[in-house]
């Protein structure tokens, strides 16, 4: 491409105060070992609160954002891509509403209702692509977690051994046209076979639209869990070596990998398949559970704030989505947070 993408920043939002394992483990008695592995709790998650909306947790996770680069970053937002876990507004999803509230009209509105836990890395493409080939000046990506606190906290849901493991939260990263924090190079991989692998189910069984007495859930079994477990392990690893290979570099080189956090085997499983030592793949799955979409960009925004990533740090965005139909990666030369300072090309 000739025109260069950056990732500028990144900011994130956690809601309310911090909620134990116990509150769900007091009720478990799953016993059978793939579950086990797969919904072994992390110490902490976060629900959003009665009432808190997707554009609400997105007004929350911007606000650091623009207490950095002031308000007038939204004037060249001419792109804004939006992935809500739940959508909240039926049928059109929740970026009008998030649109409005940051008070921006872009060409670009795109609601993302795939790619699940990779659609940070799904959403950096369509951004890249767009403003690589048009006018637009930059983009905004918006990632909302908002299930934990709502499907899985439900009374008939809350004793199932999945409850434990989500917990909510928001993201959200700006793209410019600039060599600084240059995106390098992304991959994105549909595996469509297994699209429908993943399932939303209650008892007495009914469609989602539909009233009744049972409550939402996802419906897992053993032999699906195994085969998820199996296709998580392959996958991710395979995405992030492809764009090693194009990039020139061996994984044992990046200098830290974010991924999403469906549990602590996957974690450890990816680190150890790409040679990835633990201090270099940061992650909040024990403060914040498995965020799903919102995993990437919220862990890379506390790692950044932790100073956990030096200027110059080649990072690798990894993860895959729902029972495995959809993987992605992408490798950013990371610069530090984008300043009007900086000399951008445009």
């Amino acid at each position: 491409m000739s025109v260069t993408v950056s990732l500028a920043d990144v900011s994130s939002y956690r809601p309310g105060e911090p909620i134990s394992a116990d509150y769900f483990t007091r009720f478990h008695e799953t016993t059978d070992s793939a579950s086990s592995v797969m919904f072994n709790p992390p110490r902490f998650r976060h629900h959003v609160a009665a009432g808190e909306s997707p554009a609400d947790m997105a007004e929350r996770a911007l606000a650091p954002m623009l207490e950095r680069h002031g308000a007038n970053l939204l004037d060249e937002v001419d792109v804004l891509i939006v992935h809500t876990q739940l959508p909240e507004t039926w049928i059109v999803g929740n970026g009008g509403e998030v649109a409005a509230r940051f008070g921006i009209t872009p060409e670009w509105l795109i609601d993302l209702h795939n790619g699940g836990c990779a659609s940070f890395v799904h959403a950096m493409k369509l951004a890249r692509q767009i403003l690589s080939s048009t006018e637009a000046k930059s983009a905004l990506i918006v990632n909302i977690s908002n299930a934990a606190g709502q499907l899985f906290d439900q009374d008939q849901v809350r004793p199932m051994a999945q409850a434990a493991i989500p917990g909510d939260g928001a993201g959200i990263a700006w793209l410019r046209k600039s060599d600084h924090s240059p995106i390098l190079d992304i991959e994105t991989r549909h595996l469509p076979e297994y699209a429908g692998d993943m399932t939303l189910v209650a008892d007495p069984p009914r469609r989602h639209w539909q009233a009744g007495l049972g409550q939402m859930h996802i419906g897992f079994t053993e032999s699906g869990i195994v085969k998820v477990l199996s296709r998580g392990n392959e996958i991710v690893p395979e995405v992030a070596r492809t764009v090693c290979d194009r990039i020139a570099v061996h994984s044992g080189e990046l200098d830290l990998l974010i991924t999403n956090q469906p549990n602590r085997r996957f974690l450890q499983n990816w680190r150890e398949s790409l040679g990835v030592p633990v201090e270099r793949h940061p992650d909040t799955f024990e403060e914040c559970g498995n965020l799903f979409g919102a995993a990437m960009p919220l862990t890379f925004d506390h790692a950044v704030t932790a100073g956990l990533v030096p200027d110059g740090a080649l990072v690798m965005f990894a993860g895959f989505a729902h029972a495995g139909d959809f993987a992605a990666a992408a490798a950013v030369r990371w610069d530090g947070r984008f300043s009007s300072r900086d000399t951008a090309a445009c």
